[in-house]
């Protein structure tokens, strides 16, 4: 069936390759929006998309995974309670996102909300999570461990990359509450994971463009960096034409309907839903046509 985790590895391969020809300094004043944020770092790469940077979706529920597949996005990140940054979702959830959505679908392991530094049992339920990721043919897993310093724990991370073999592993927003961004990109590295989902700890990727655009540069093709973080159809342009990156991670907006306060259901609140789903769907399509325009990008000059 295509999206098991079979399939992973032919997905990894056929991710965009950055092709960086050079640099030139920035001496001139810029008038475009994407070019007025460049003007604030020392150089400009020359470089474009060859193919349109890949658009990964959050999803907490499999009516919204489905929808963002039909609005052309590549990849899910499925999860659960976004309200509070997403946590591991239940083999329930897991096994009909499995059954209804083709594309990739990569499973947060975060075992509560809060912080990144985890306890022995709360380390044994992120094993579990990544055991049953495995077992619902998930096709890669988020996750990201942080020491009592707010540096990164390389050696449990390690574990978990080790066991969830052969998924790819993403390396989520843990980073952004990491000591040193540039130190913690080297030990992410030496973790064996695939890419680091950041927005170089801002709310919002466009108030980090210029540490992202470092960040992916430093990295060489060690590792995938992908931005997230407020990601809208307003500046999705701007953050991939100034950081070059061949990943973009956006939740839409939303991607749970909320149901009525008094918790009943009813046909007015079925048509709501489904009228927001469709919104839903129309969005991620949008993001999708922006990111094909940008693939036929000319290099900055």
């Amino acid at each position: 069936m295509p999206g098991l985790s079979g399939s992973s590895s032919a997905v990894e391969r056929q991710l965009p390759k950055l092709d960086v020809t050079g640099s030139i300094p920035v001496s001139r004043s810029i008038s475009s929006t994407g070019d007025v944020v460049a003007q604030r770092f020392s150089f400009v790469v020359l470089s474009h998309h060859a193919q349109p940077p890949v658009l990964e979706v959050c999803a907490e529920s499999v009516d919204y995974a489905a929808a963002a597949e039909r609005g052309g996005a590549q990849r899910i990140e499925l999860c659960t309670d976004l309200s509070c940054g997403g946590v591991t979702p239940n083999a329930a959830l897991m096994q009909a996102a499995r059954r209804d959505v083709r594309i990739p679908i990569h499973v947060l392991i975060r075992p509560r909300s809060g912080d990144f530094c985890y306890s022995g049992s709360e380390f044994e339920m992120m094993r579990k999570g990544i055991r049953g990721a495995k077992q619902f043919g998930m096709d890669g897993v988020v996750l990201g461990i942080l020491r009592d310093n707010a540096r990164v724990d390389v050696e449990r991370t390690k574990v978990l990359v080790e066991l969830a073999h052969p998924l790819p592993v993403t390396f989520h927003r843990a980073f952004d509450d990491s000591h040193d961004f540039e130190a913690s990109l080297e030990k992410v590295i030496q973790t064996g994971t695939s890419r680091i989902l950041t927005s170089a700890g801002q709310p919002r990727a466009t108030d980090g463009l210029e540490t992202l655009a470092r960040l992916i540069q430093k990295a060489r093709g060690r590792i995938l960096l992908m931005p997230c973080g407020g990601i809208n159809s307003d500046n999705i342009l701007l953050v991939v034409r100034t950081t070059l990156a061949q990943e973009v991670h956006s939740s839409v907006g939303t991607s749970h309907a909320k149901s009525g306060g008094n918790g009943d259901w009813s046909e007015k609140n079925e048509a709501r839903s489904a009228h927001t789903i469709e919104q839903f769907e129309q969005k991620v399509a949008r993001l999708v046509s922006l990111l094909a325009d940008a693939s036929g990008d000319q290099p900055l000059r």
